[in-house]
């Protein structure tokens, strides 16, 4: 059979780039969207001198192995990955090398026992190169605090099994601490457990819920915020974009420009740069998105500083979602 990239004239195939994600997730989707932007400002279009192929596991971890199985069998120039999940799986089955690896969108690669060192950013597997991006989670507990001063008790759904979600747990754990804030947790198994995990919290008292870069948690949005509006209390968030999805604000990564910034990773690599000379550096261009019709609906103790919404990005009023691009968190 005829290479798929080889044109019948036996011309040059095109270099083919596997483009994976773990799961349909906002962040996800937006990061991989990024990514193909930064590729293309870089002269890196699909079908013109590239050939993408995209893989979505739909947030199974079976489907993730196949693909990484797929992705890493040697006929692949270059494998992008987007969030922790697909970093892991792709490591795991590339470990000698045969395909180069550009990955973003995860928290923190030195606790996936992958070959990064927590302390020396160099020090990694000679074919991976990327960028961890954990979230900011001491500024958005100071905006919550900022917004509602009587905070006192938090509520946290997460996902024992994923390493970046206990990441984020045992650090908001430590600076609930310093703040006495009292940190509840409850543990949700699969999607459907979250609005029964959060509801457990509801009925604790909790004056807010914490959302965290948990993949299985970001999956389901939906059911986590009408818990919280039963409760009257509101959903706050690390991970944008959620805030169309009812939570109270996002403050975390502009994940479109994390994205971006791996595209244009991934096109110096195509273009001769070595992954092993690439430093691992946290990178978390910062964003604030608001819901101002959440916060109507709120006791009195949650208010918003006027100047703050002029520093968000996105502002949801009155229904309607108003894009501020100049906006800039502070």
């Amino acid at each position: 059979a005829m290479d798929e990239g080889t044109s019948r004239h036996g011309s040059l195939r095109l270099p083919k780039i596997a483009l994976v994600q773990f799961a349909p997730q906002a962040a996800l989707d937006e990061g991989m969207a990024g990514v193909q932007a930064g590729l293309s400002e870089r002269g890196f279009r699909d079908g013109d001198n590239v050939q993408f192929e995209q893989f979505n596991a739909q947030g199974d971890l079976a489907t993730a192995n196949d693909i990484a199985r797929r992705v890493t069998d040697g006929s692949w120039d270059l494998v992008v990955t987007i969030s922790t999940a697909s970093l892991q799986t792709v490591a795991n089955a590339n470990k000698d090398g045969r395909v180069r690896h550009i990955f973003g969108v995860v928290t923190d690669p030195s606790i996936l026992g992958i070959g990064f060192s927590a302390t020396d950013p160099l020090d990694h597997p000679p074919h991976m190169a990327g960028y961890s991006s954990f979230a900011p989670v001491a500024e958005v507990l100071a905006f919550a605090r900022e917004m509602n001063p009587s905070l006192k008790r938090l509520g946290l759904v997460w996902h024992t099994s994923e390493a970046n979600s206990e990441a984020y747990t045992k650090k908001a754990r430590a600076l609930c601490a310093e703040l006495g804030i009292e940190l509840l947790e409850a543990n949700a198994e699969t999607v459907t457990n979250v609005a029964e995990a959060a509801a457990s919290l509801t009925a604790r008292g909790v004056d807010a819920l914490l959302l965290s870069g948990d993949v299985l948690v970001l999956t389901a949005v939906d059911p986590l915020v009408a818990v919280a509006k039963r409760a009257r209390i509101p959903v706050i968030s690390m991970i944008p974009p959620n805030v169309e999805k009812g939570v109270l604000f996002d403050l975390g990564a502009d994940y479109r420009a994390i994205g971006r910034e791996i595209g244009h990773l991934a096109a110096d690599v195509l273009g001769g740069r070595d992954t092993a000379a690439v430093p691992l550096e946290n990178r978390v261009p910062r964003q604030l998105l608001l819901n101002l019709d959440t916060l109507a609906g709120l006791d009195g103790a949650w208010r918003l500083p006027p100047d703050r919404v002029a520093q968000a990005s996105i502002v949801i009023e009155a229904g309607a979602e108003r894009r501020q691009p100049e906006a800039q968190y502070r």
